[in-house]
């Protein structure tokens, strides 16, 4: 009799394999997610142009503050591969005397053969790690003439010495490489954060380009008239503070007219010398920066063609003769912090709480600055970002 067997159920699975009708439904849904995921997003789901605006200006931001990382690697690896350079500079000519000296020791070792000693083995004195040690073992030593033996102590000196000096070479090397190391993780933050933004802009029609930058030109207005109100407030707290010694001079001219014995006041037209020393080297900064403006922002870049934040600063200063960090980290500690409303021609101004900008300040609430890639060296309202990216105010030292 034939055995009889049951019709297995479709869309069913035996022994770990699956029936071709639910293979095929599980493509089918698999090549419809597939479809989903990659289709256009909707209207709906494309941000509007204000977060598109914030998104960039992030990522502007972060490539800024990754540029600073970048100057301070740089900065580093320039420094870590001079001293390198020196090191096994120092180690080369060292390592020439070091040779000289064994051959001279090894004369020593040969004319004391002459003279009745046992025979010096000549490559082993040139190996030796202590060729005090090898005269000792060759009885040596004691034949030696006191010049000699200077000579011996004094190579003995000199290769620890170089011993020592080969080490510092060789840490100074890995530090070297650490900081290579992180001069490409900086470079490659940078670049990463401005293709993104790129990419971003580039899903914008034509249409959302002029009304985002209608949202910038309006940003702008409004950082100018904050920069207006500043300016008002400092003229108006400059007047109330030369008012007194205005005040006090008048008197002391009347005091002096009727006879009177009075203390002499200096006249409010009168600036300190502190303040004069520093008016004229602001002059030098704001003429030098003035001079920059529309001259391409570079990350990394500090003149003469091309500048990035920090290094337009850098440069303006020098330009006074006074010598500014390379990084906006370190200039924000170069000098005295000074509140907003006492902020005067050549002061430096720090943005965002990561410091990660820079610009010059100019008066009346206006400054020069080199403000991200694609930009140009201008002038520009210290709101320009919004009075709560203002980080500080340093006046160099």
């Amino acid at each position: 009799m034939a055995p009889h067997r049951k019709p297995r159920p479709t869309g069913r699975t035996r022994a770990g394999i699956r029936t071709p009708a639910l293979a095929t439904a599980a493509l089918t849904s698999v090549a419809l997610l597939s479809q989903t995921a990659t289709a256009a997003p909707s209207d709906d789901d494309r941000p509007s142009l204000e977060e598109v605006e914030k998104k960039v200006d992030d990522l502007y931001r972060q490539a800024g503050s990754a540029t600073e990382n970048y100057n301070a690697a740089k900065e580093r690896t320039t420094k870590q591969k001079k001293k390198v350079d020196t090191l096994l500079d120092d180690v080369a000519k060292r390592t020439e005397k070091l040779n000289e000296a064994r051959e001279e020791l090894g004369s020593f070792a040969a004319a004391q053969y002459r003279n009745g000693a046992s025979a010096p083995d000549q490559a082993s004195l040139l190996l030796a790690d202590n060729p005090q040690d090898y005269f000792d073992q060759n009885q040596l030593m004691d034949r030696l003439t006191d010049r000699q033996k200077q000579a011996v102590d004094a190579y003995v000196t000199e290769q620890a010495d170089a011993a020592e000096q080969r080490r510092t070479a060789s840490d100074s090397l890995e530090k070297l490489t650490e900081s290579q190391n992180a001069l490409k993780t900086s470079k490659a933050k940078v670049q990463a954060k401005l293709a993104e933004a790129r990419e971003l802009l580039s899903t914008l029609t034509a249409e959302e380009k002029a009304r985002l930058a209608a949202i910038e030109q309006r940003e702008r207005e409004e950082a100018d008239r904050k920069a207006e109100e500043l300016a008002r407030r400092q003229a108006a707290q400059q007047a109330s503070q030369e008012a007194p010694s205005t005040q006090g001079a008048q008197e002391t001219q009347g005091g002096t007219a009727a006879g009177t014995e009075t203390s002499p006041v200096t006249s409010g037209t009168t600036a300190p010398v502190e303040d004069s020393t520093y008016a004229a080297k602001a002059t030098k900064v704001l003429a030098f920066a003035r001079a920059q403006i529309g001259k391409p922002y570079v990350w990394g870049a500090t003149g003469p063609g091309s500048y990035d934040c920090s290094g337009l600063t850098q440069a303006a200063w020098k330009a006074a003769g006074v010598d500014l960090p390379r990084t906006t980290y370190d200039q924000v500690a170069a000098g005295t912090t000074v509140p907003l409303a006492d902020a005067r021609p050549g002061d430096l101004v720090f943005f965002y709480d990561n410091i990660g900008h820079v610009g010059i300040y100019i008066g009346n609430g206006m400054m020069i600055h080199a403000p991200k890639p694609g930009t140009y060296v201008r002038e520009e309202s210290i709101f320009y970002d919004g009075e709560s990216s203002i980080h500080s105010v340093v006046r160099p030292a």
